[in-house]
């Protein structure tokens, strides 16, 4: 017998292996002979049954003789034996769920065969199953009937289980009882098979099984007197023997050990009723749908780039009107099996709405054939397609109208699922509705209106109650509005806007006229040129195979007309710095305009504009002053209307995402083209050169770190030339503009903003798709969305009179103390040296290489800001006489921020002090004084000061705030020392101008007042443990001045400081003095959001260098010293905040650890994900470099475990202030405020500030009086510790019941009162 008749019969479960999956060989095999047969269009059957194939092909590896088959069972029955045994001794040396490994000897090879694993050559490594009785069964091989030796082992292992349960007894009823004999349990004893050999197999390893919970406690109970615990398992080195020396323990030690063993019962008793208690909660039916959700997640994932690029190549082809383009690629992409495994039913539904619109009913007959041989089911866009066909088809009988309906029936899909469900376009809905009424003429479609009312218990009161609310019209009329709407959907489909540039006040010289005039010159020329070159590559791309299954680029460059692909690329080189551009970012930029202006053509062409108007004329009379008074949402209102026009093209959906990888490639093949042809003469600027043709864009490469990357860096002769003729125009994108209408409000997660272009709700990382899929899934987001529209609605204009003063000082020289930025005709002189100069010593000429490389950098960084200052400026004075809008949308932790990139009230001071709102109200009797206390806390004098003291110190100054308004750059220049100049000379004039009024308090005011929060992120960790101390240093309890944390701190580490310096520390010694709220602060701030220590060393070492006396050669050694002095001292002051913060990182951790990215959601909803992964390099290979994008989101990768535990908490506090946040927008819209927000600094006018904050606070404790993290807890249980499998739990048990014990462990919480929140005064101020 011997192991080598175990080695045989392997060999033979092997075949059986091969006769099994033949089945789905020859499966395979009909699919392709029946699409060749399509290609021929003639579908002929196969003869011959899969079953004849399959003997056919097998028949060789079946033993044909009584005897083979007696052997097969006889070496079956040995196989369980010796296996059985295996389990036995395996069994036997089980302590605390570890495992000893055991060894086979390696037989000497006969030729007959070896044993599976990776020490035999060839062989498959077979793996095993072990049932609940025990047994183990081969796969692939048939059950054999237990043996006597099963049977023994049976009765052997229900003898030790009474054993073991005598003995919890006893420990249970004495647990203090001296342990007798050997600290070894009967039939634990250590038994090591080993083998003088020097090469082994790997030890086969016994798998748990479906081992109940309350085995695991009484087998931690029975191994009370382990030697070895289950933080320490057993390893097994090649070659070695492990030997284990038994030790008798004393008295005291066995106590312990019983101690540790009912504790650890105790433990696991923990878990299983925290398993119980999940499993009542998910239910059977939970679970089950989430195994399956989660395994077509993994499909989805598996293939979704490659999907998502056949997907964006056929509907690309079939827009250029590529029709037997795409027909042909399609079928060559079903042919192979390797390729048609990425195909799914959507993309075969692509070419159904093609041969629909055609009314070729055999073809998509044709399509239903290939679905059925890929394995697919139709669903609802393949019935569409196969309605709209028969409804544009005159003759079309009946019973194949009938016949369709009862498909989809038997598929369990209605007819009304087509029509709520579908994306229509053009006129398909009304010819499927055609079809539908030839044998149910009297159907009409039931679209569900039923509004989900699962809202959250924050806000179902603000969704159910609404008697009281007001919510705010603008200042149209129904007119006015109407016009704004044409005027924004014409820029629109233009695409691009071009607007003056705030330097065309300038004079014009004659040099700059020159310089002009040779610009317009070559443009003309660059033009002519590209179209050219356009066409000659389009047509060397049209002619390649188009059986050919490979992807080019041939139907994206046909998606527009040819003259619209060069002008992107020559505004592009109007745009590009002189310091030059990543290819990787200029081939993203050119190839994302590209896709904006295809997805704008794609919805004109799909008639969606026509009705998109009449939706947002009747929406208009929701907004308008001249309408009577609506009490529902923007939202809402757009839903109804949607629903009462639901005839013509579906305005929602239908957009198509190209994948990251398309747009990368489209960009790159048109900055290749830019590269190889656009030219220029080489003596255009000097004559006395000589005249040749000179690239005008290099392609060249750089260092970023340690990364080499490719750079497209323009020639100085054209850097020269646009610098020279300061152009007086500028070319924007746009959904760069702000909108010149109220954007449309956001109904879903896939519509809302602008009219056509399109917009993500969550701003992700390029090609990261979970944060879409997870919203999609999302049931109820409608507070969320109504937030947004709240934001975007608001209508905002122009400050000119002090946006002519900023652009005064922008085209004189710019002032840095402004933060203007100057010319580049202010910066400093790039020094020139011949470095081969025998003249200059080694040390020179590294000090003059340093001093040109500074010189660069510099002229790099001013060009940067310089433009930045230039767009900005540019777009205000466009809008200076326009009333605007900013469209939102938000990052995946919910915080929300304005579309419009460069000019928006997120921006920077500037930005902020030209920006007021549309709609003015009165001041009323208490606007005054805000407008004063707002100057006060905008110039960062009087932090410390009640609001009682800064308004009284705004009095006192007003004599300085009057000459600020009237003289702001001959006057005493009072309001340039301020924090925020620009903002506080706003304001200035603001309270001027009301103080001159009349009445005051009947002054029309736009002014907008800020309220801002108190270290807003410690604010919501105080809040989240109760902690008294932490509450009461962040503003959350009513206090007679403002508590400052940063001060707080500050004190704390100058006390560690003194008394460190007391004791002799050199460095305490050396700090005396230079310990300042300035110092700390901005480490103080960012510890909540997860700043390390060796980040906070950073940011300390940057505020020493900023202060001159401070002795240089101490400043790394006192960095390293403040910041473990901040990092302790928070900690005191902090306690709950700290423990909240190291639960939230630990549990990241382990979550990540065990292969899953961290997932929760908010108290409104949101569904919140961590896009990181570990790095997958992904090559995109072009004629011009090999592109490395590095990948850090993809979901196939294993999450980050450091990115992913670091990132927990601040991602966790940021979504918190993101809910307070729209919580407090949603209010106030209800009660007719003009709100918006930079985040956690909320705007109103000075009329309704008293109101905002009240709204404010009572939105706040209503957040925190939430379960927030029990419901946290309850969340990250269900989702990683509950509907796993039995065999994932117990490949890792240690770290599941780890998890699981750490995430039903929730932080305890302080006493602190959240009521008291609503009367702290300086929570927000």
């Amino acid at each position: 017998m011997s192991l080598l008749r175990v080695c045989a019969f392997v060999k033979c479960l092997n075949r059986r292996n091969l006769f099994e999956k033949s089945s789905v060989r020859v499966s395979f095999a009909d699919c392709c002979h029946l699409c060749v047969s399509l290609r021929n269009d003639a579908v002929r059957r196969i003869s011959g049954t899969p079953f004849q194939l399959q003997r056919r092909n097998v028949s060789f590896v079946i033993p044909k003789t009584d005897d083979g088959k007696k052997r097969v069972l006889e070496q079956s029955q040995l196989l369980d034996v010796l296996e059985a045994r295996i389990h036995q001794l395996q069994a036997d040396v089980v302590l605390d769920f570890q495992h000893a490994k055991v060894q086979f000897v390696k037989a000497p090879s006969s030729g007959r065969g070896s044993l599976p694993g990776k020490g035999a050559k060839g062989g498959p490594q077979e793996k095993t199953d072990i049932t609940k009785s025990g047994q183990t069964v081969s796969k692939g091989a048939a059950k054999s009937q237990p043996s006597r030796w099963m049977e023994k082992l049976s009765q052997e292992k229900k003898i030790k289980l009474k054993k073991q349960q005598h003995i919890q007894q006893k420990i249970q009823n004495k647990p203090t009882a001296k342990s007798k004999g050997s600290s070894m349990l009967p039939g634990t004893s250590h038994k090591t098979i080993s083998t003088t050999a020097k090469k082994t197999v790997p030890s086969v390893k016994k798998s748990k099984g479906h081992k109940m919970l309350a085995d695991e406690i009484r087998a931690a109970v029975s191994s009370t007197a382990a030697v070895v615990t289950a933080a320490m398992p057993h390893k097994a080195s090649k070659g070695k023997q492990k030997k284990l020396i038994k030790q008798v323990p004393t008295v005291e030690g066995q106590n312990q050990t019983v101690t540790d063993a009912e504790s650890r019962a105790k433990e696991l008793a923990e878990v299983e009723e925290l398993e119980r208690r999940l499993s009542q909660q998910a239910g059977q039916a939970m679970h089950s749908s989430k195994s399956e959700r989660q395994q077509e997640d993994s499909v989805g994932t598996a293939c979704g780039d490659l999907q998502k690029s056949i997907h964006s190549y056929l509907e690309a082809c079939v827009f250029a009107g590529e029709n037997q383009r795409a027909h042909y690629f399609l079928l060559s992409q079903h042919r192979v099996m390797s390729r048609r495994k990425h195909l799914n039913t959507d993309i075969y539904n692509i070419m159904m709405r093609v041969w629909a619109k055609k009314g070729t009913l055999n073809q998509i007959g044709r399509m239903f054939i290939l679905l059925e041989e890929a394995g697919l089911k139709p669903n609802l866009g393949s019935y569409c397609s196969a309605l709209e066909s028969m409804g544009r088809n005159p003759n079309c009988s009946p019973k194949i109208v009938s016949r369709c309906l009862s498909q989809m029936e038997e598929d369990g899909l209605s007819v009304d699922d087509v029509f709520s469900q579908c994306v229509f376009r053009q006129d398909e809905r009304d010819m499927v509705l055609k079809a539908v009424h030839i044998v149910q003429p009297d159907y009409q479609p039931r679209l569900n209106t039923a509004i989900s009312d699962c809202f959250s218990p924050l806000v179902q009161d603000y969704y159910i109650q609404r008697e009281d609310h007001q919510y705010p019209k603008l200042d149209f009329t129904h007119d006015e509005l109407q016009e704004c709407f044409k005027r924004q959907l014409s820029m629109e489909q233009a695409c691009t806007v071009t607007i003056d540039s705030v330097e065309a006040s300038k004079p014009v010289s004659e040099n700059m006229a020159k310089m002009r005039e040779l610009l317009a010159d070559q443009r003309a020329q660059w033009q002519k040129i590209l179209l050219q070159a356009l066409r000659e590559s389009k047509r060397i791309l049209s002619n390649t195979d188009t059986k050919n299954y490979k992807l080019n680029l041939y139907p994206y460059l046909c998606l527009l007309e040819d003259r619209e692909y060069v002008d992107i690329m020559i505004q592009s080189v109007a745009n590009m710095p002189p310091s030059g551009e990543s290819l990787k970012i200029l081939a993203r930029d050119l190839g994302n305009r590209v896709h904006t202006k295809y997805s704008v053509r794609q919805k004109n062409k799909n008639q969606i504009v026509e009705k998109l108007g009449n939706i947002y004329n009747a929406y208009t009379e929701l907004l308008a002053n001249d309408s009577e008074a609506y009490y529902i949402l923007p939202r809402e209102q757009w839903c109804a209307l949607e629903m009462e026009q639901s005839s013509g093209p579906t305005l929602q959906g239908g957009e198509i995402h190209w994948p990251y990888i398309v747009t990368l490639e489209l960009g790159t093949f048109m900055v290749d083209m830019m590269v190889k042809n656009l030219k220029i003469n080489s003596d255009i600027l000097n004559p006395a050169y000589n005249r040749k043709l000179i690239p005008i864009l290099y392609h060249m490469y750089t260092f970023r770190s340690t990364r080499q990357v490719g750079f497209i860096k323009p020639h100085p002769i054209i850097t020269q030339m646009q610098q020279e003729a300061m152009e007086t125009k500028l070319t924007f994108d746009s959904y760069v503009m702000p909108m010149l209408c109220p954007p449309m409000p956001w109904t879903s997660v896939k519509f809302g903003a602008y009219l056509l272009t399109p917009t993500k709700l969550m701003r992700t990382v390029e090609g990261a798709t979970q944060h879409e899929v997870l919203l999609e899934k999302c049931q109820n987001l409608h507070a969320v969305l109504d937030s947004l529209n709240q934001l975007g609605n608001c209508a905002w204009k122009i400050n000119k009179p002090l946006l002519d003063i900023i652009i005064s000082i922008f085209n004189d020289r710019g002032s840095e103390k402004l933060d203007i930025p100057p010319p580049l005709s202010e910066a400093p002189k790039i020094p020139y040296f011949n470095s081969q100069d025998p003249s200059y010593t080694a040390s020179e000429k590294a000090h003059m290489k340093r001093q040109v490389i500074n010189a660069k950098k510099k002229c790099s960084e001013m060009h940067s800001l310089r433009m930045d200052a230039l767009y900005k400026l540019s777009i205000a004075n466009h809008m200076r006489e326009e009333i605007f809008w900013f469209p939102h949308n938000m990052d995946f932790r919910g915080r929300t921020y304005p579309c419009p990139p460069y000019f928006n009230h997120l921006g920077s001071d500037v930005t902020r002090a030209v920006l007021v709102f549309a709609e003015g109200k009165k001041l009323g009797p208490k606007g005054l004084d805000w407008l004063k206390i707002h100057l006060v806390n905008l110039t960062g004098l009087k932090k410390k000061s009640s609001l009682q003291g800064r308004l009284e110190y705004a009095n006192t100054i007003m004599e300085d705030i009057l000459d600020s308004a009237d003289n702001p750059l001959n006057g005493n220049k009072w309001w340039m020392n301020a924090d925020e100049p620009w903002q506080a000379l706003a304001c200035c004039m603001e309270i001027a101008n009301a103080v001159r009024c009349s009445d005051p308090i009947q002054f029309i005011s736009h002014f907008p007042v800020h309220q801002d929060g108190s270290c807003n992120g410690l604010q919501h960790y105080a809040a989240l443990g109760r902690d008294i101390i932490g509450a009461t240093s962040v503003n959350l309890v009513p206090c007679a001045v403002p508590q400052d944390v940063y001060s707080g701190v500050a004190q704390q580490v100058e006390e560690f400081r003194a008394r460190d310096a007391e004791q002799g520390l050199k460095i305490a010694q050396v700090l005396e003095g230079f310990i300042s709220r300035k110092v700390v602060k901005q480490t103080v701030m960012t510890v909540v959001y997860g700043v390390t220590r060796y980040g906070g060393r950073l940011q300390i070492e940057k505020r020493l260098k900023e202060i001159d006396e401070f002795p240089k050669e101490y400043i790394w050694d006192a960095s390293h010293y403040l910041v473990r002095l901040v990092f302790n001292g928070l900690k005191e002051m902090f306690t709950g905040t700290r423990e909240i913060q190291d639960w939230l990182t630990e549990s990241a951790r382990l979550i990540s650890k065990s292969g899953h990215t961290v997932e929760w959601m908010t108290p409104l909803g949101l569904p919140i994900i961590q896009p990181y992964h570990r790095t997958r390099n992904q090559v995109l290979k072009s004629t011009m470099q090999h592109i490395n994008l590095q990948i850090t989101h993809d979901t196939k990768e294993r999450p980050d475990t450091v990115k992913q535990k670091n990132a927990f908490p601040p991602n966790f506090i940021h979504s918190l202030d993101s809910t307070h946040m729209m919580l407090t927008a949603l209010h106030c819209y209800s009660a007719g405020l003009t709100f918006v927000s930079v985040h956690d600094c909320f705007w109103t006018h000075a009329l309704t500030v008293d109101t905002m904050n009240k709204v404010c606070r009572e939105q706040f404790v209503a957040l925190h009086s939430q379960p927030i993290l029990q419901e946290l807890s309850t969340f990250l249980l269900q989702k990683y510790c509950s509907g796993l499998s039995s065999e994932a739990k117990n490949k890792k048990y240690q770290e599941y019941r780890r998890l699981m014990l750490l995430l039903a462990k929730v932080p305890q919480t302080g006493d602190f009162d959240l009521q008291q929140v609503k009367e702290s005064t300086y929570f927000f101020s």
